[in-house]
């Protein structure tokens, strides 16, 4: 709590900095909306998403591509505190250990839920998988529109922003790099 009244107090004196009118009734909770949502926003500073892949680990033999594809993911830009926002694709190839499904997606969250750089948390959520499930091979590719970019400084509406990551088997056999991009693209359901 006291996290957020310290943001509270921070944002009164942002307020009174870039509008004349800071008093305005419609005004008076903005401080403290935006401490509560900054807070939501970078909660993923407060997860270990190590553990969140371990607290479902199941040793089983499957050893073929496990891809959670689509996965909303919602960031703040650390350079200009703006959204990016877009579908991160991840998959993995076990090697005797698997993760519950929506522990990939938690994961996703936990870094995008942090200040970041698109091209730093596609690494980190593929250096995280292959360090937790230590998989034949892991592959991470996000998709995204930043509105740093669309709404200040070039202005490009229609941008997007594509990063890929990839360790083991993706890396060393185009195969099956080729079969997860397909994938990616293919629309199955």
């Amino acid at each position: 709590m006291e996290k957020i009244e310290k943001l509270t107090d921070l944002y009164k004196d942002v307020l009174q900095q870039i509008t004349p009118d800071s008093n305005r009734e419609d005004l008076q909770k903005t401080p403290l909306r935006i401490a509560k949502s900054l807070t939501f926003l970078t909660e993923g500073y407060y997860s270990n998403p190590h553990e969140i892949l371990c607290s479902a680990l199941l040793h089983e033999d499957y050893r073929q591509m496990v891809l959670v594809k689509d996965i909303e993911m919602y960031s703040m830009c650390e350079h200009h505190l703006l959204p990016f926002f877009g579908k991160a694709h991840v998959a993995y190839i076990p090697d005797g250990k698997i993760t519950g499904l929506s522990k990939i997606a938690r994961v996703v969250d936990c870094f995008a839920r942090r200040l970041q750089v698109q091209e730093r948390m596609t690494m980190e959520i593929r250096d995280c998988i292959h360090q937790a499930l230590a998989p034949m091979g892991v592959a991470v590719v996000i998709e995204a529109q930043h509105l740093c970019m669309m709404m200040r400084g070039v202005q490009k509406q229609n941008s997007v922003t594509t990063t890929s990551a990839f360790t083991g088997v993706f890396l060393k056999d185009h195969r099956t790099r080729e079969e997860f991009i397909h994938l990616i693209g293919a629309r199955l359901h």
